[in-house]
């Protein structure tokens, strides 16, 4: 597994460097697949945040914690990610075995999340700043719309600390 580590509003001493690496290493036990980590450790006023990206094949996981001590950071974050690891490797277990492939232990888990409510809307071209204004008028999180500049299909989302955040098809 590739680890790159990036700091922002701190310098990040050999110490945190090895401490964020071997932590996040150690994820390896339960995926094996993981190609590559990209860490982000980050000072915000009284906050100090760890992030945490891992690439497995073509799946994204990501963590991200904040506590008052970087270190402590960097222990959440790690076991959000195990806990999404094992949850990810549960499904491709439970998917071999309804594929019919023999699977080494069956754990008695949860029913699965499903899709319980189905909503249909028609999506008119608007700018970004009118889908901020219908978005917060609709009191919602999230709000999908047209762009009219672009004529792509694009997700405007609230971010924790109060900003958006944009969501547009790639290449």
């Amino acid at each position: 597994m590739q680890i790159s580590l990036t700091g922002r509003n701190l310098e990040v001493t050999e110490a945190l460097r090895r401490y964020a690496e071997e932590k996040v290493g150690r994820l390896q036990r339960y995926l094996e697949r993981i190609t590559s980590a990209h860490i982000i450790l980050s000072v915000e006023k009284y906050r100090q945040v760890a992030e945490v990206t891992l690439r497995v094949r073509d799946l994204t996981i990501r963590g991200e914690e904040s506590s008052e001590d970087l270190y402590a950071s960097i222990d959440l974050v790690v076991e959000k990610l195990e806990r999404q690891v094992q949850k990810y490797k549960g499904k491709i277990q439970a998917h071999a075995s309804r594929s019919g492939r023999p699977q080494d232990s069956i754990s008695s888990r949860e029913e699965e999340p499903r899709v319980v409510k189905t909503k249909r809307f028609a999506i008119k071209p608007m700018t970004l700043d009118e889908a901020i204004l219908q978005m917060d008028l609709l009191g919602h999180d999230f709000f999908v719309f047209r762009n009219a500049q672009t004529d792509e299909v694009n997700v405007l989302y609230r971010r924790h600390e109060g900003n958006y955040g944009l969501i547009e098809p790639g290449p």
